[in-house]
């Protein structure tokens, strides 16, 4: 790394995230208490356990996709600043240069008898005074007049690139904020989630579970091929693909893949392995296309789920898709009657 750049903030994407996530999870059954959650009733029925539980995904869903927009927002204002400040960094090497064929002229002059007056100006370790002053830069002769112009410029083009890396370094902090916000929510009511079932029997959480979940991973090559062929082109075949190959991944809330997935991270890796790039939120990815009817549904097309758009899922045919549910199943076939339809999008 060149000496005058400033070292650029560790990055918040990736593994570290997914490490976060899955220490949250692992240690949640000791989860106490979090914003709005208290302690539930020991005498609960299993029914009602799953009730408080599906609810608890639902909003622990809910802000996860706030998590990762704000997240996908983090990334952009930290590689902006990043750039700005490498920006910076080269007019200041710029700057230095001109001044220092300022500072070459100035000293043949002091030699053949004294330094311009404007020299010393554009020489000025402190630029407001250097700024303030510009404006005699016209005694100088005509040649040196342009570089003190050009020193000038540099000048208060530098001052500018400072204050957008200021405001960039504000957003930054503004969005890492948000995403300990978030996180704590995330957390708090997956590991609310985990203690209600802890309470419950082996036998009673199976009695709980999802049928669909025996039958998610046994889905044939037959079936991906057949999904795949009825799609309306070949990226929306190659997503469709993806997901089949997925089936079985666990979910883990902000991932999105090649091993674990969230809901809208898995429409976004199924689309990105053909080539084309999704938005990182459910309420992004509904608008990443056109419009259609449930009526005219095809396989490749994204739907989504609930009043907020807070879930999504890959329609596969046949009044399925492949979606990647919550943590307590992994990414599975599922029908879309299962959960209240809001909208499907055709990506385009």
């Amino acid at each position: 790394m060149p000496a005058h750049r400033k070292p650029r903030q560790r990055s918040l994407s990736g593994s570290t995230v997914r490490t976060a996530a899955t220490l949250a999870l692992a240690g949640a059954a000791s989860a106490t208490a979090f914003d709005g959650t208290g302690h539930a009733d020991p005498r609960l029925s299993p029914a009602e356990v799953k009730s408080k539980v599906d609810s608890l995904y639902r909003e622990a869903e809910t802000a996860t996709e706030k998590y990762n927009g704000a997240k996908e927002k983090a990334e952009k204002a930290e590689e902006t600043l990043g750039n700005l400040r490498d920006e910076a960094a080269r007019k200041t090497e710029k700057l230095n240069t001109a001044r220092n064929s300022l500072g070459s002229y100035a000293a043949a002059q002091y030699r053949a008898g004294g330094i311009d007056p404007s020299i010393q100006l554009a020489l000025s370790s402190d630029p407001d005074q250097f700024l303030d002053g510009a404006s005699r830069a016209d005694r100088a002769g005509s040649r040196q007049a342009v570089a003190v112009g050009e020193v000038r410029d540099q000048v208060r083009e530098l001052d500018r690139l400072r204050d957008r890396a200021d405001d960039r370094l504000d957003a930054l902090r503004t969005r890492q904020a948000e995403l300990r916000k978030h996180k704590k929510t995330i957390t708090g009511k997956l590991g609310e989630a985990k203690r209600l079932l802890s309470r419950l029997t082996a036998e009673q959480r199976a009695d709980l579970a999802d049928p669909s979940d025996d039958r998610a991973t046994r889905s044939t090559a037959r079936d991906a091929a057949l999904g795949a062929a009825k799609a309306p082109d070949a990226r929306a075949a190659a997503a469709v693909s993806y997901a089949y190959k997925a089936l079985g991944s666990p979910y883990v809330w902000g991932a999105t893949g090649p091993d674990a997935f969230d809901c809208s991270g898995l429409t976004q890796a199924a689309y990105r392995s053909a080539g084309v790039a999704l938005p990182r939120t459910t309420y992004a990815q509904i608008a990443a296309g056109q419009r259609v009817p449930r009526s005219e549904l095809r396989p490749g097309d994204l739907v989504f789920f609930y009043s907020g758009i807070s879930h999504v899922g890959l329609y596969v045919g046949n009044g399925k898709m492949i979606h990647a549910p919550n943590p307590s199943a992994p990414v599975r076939l599922a029908p879309i009657d299962q959960m209240p339809f809001a909208g499907a999008t055709r990506v385009s």
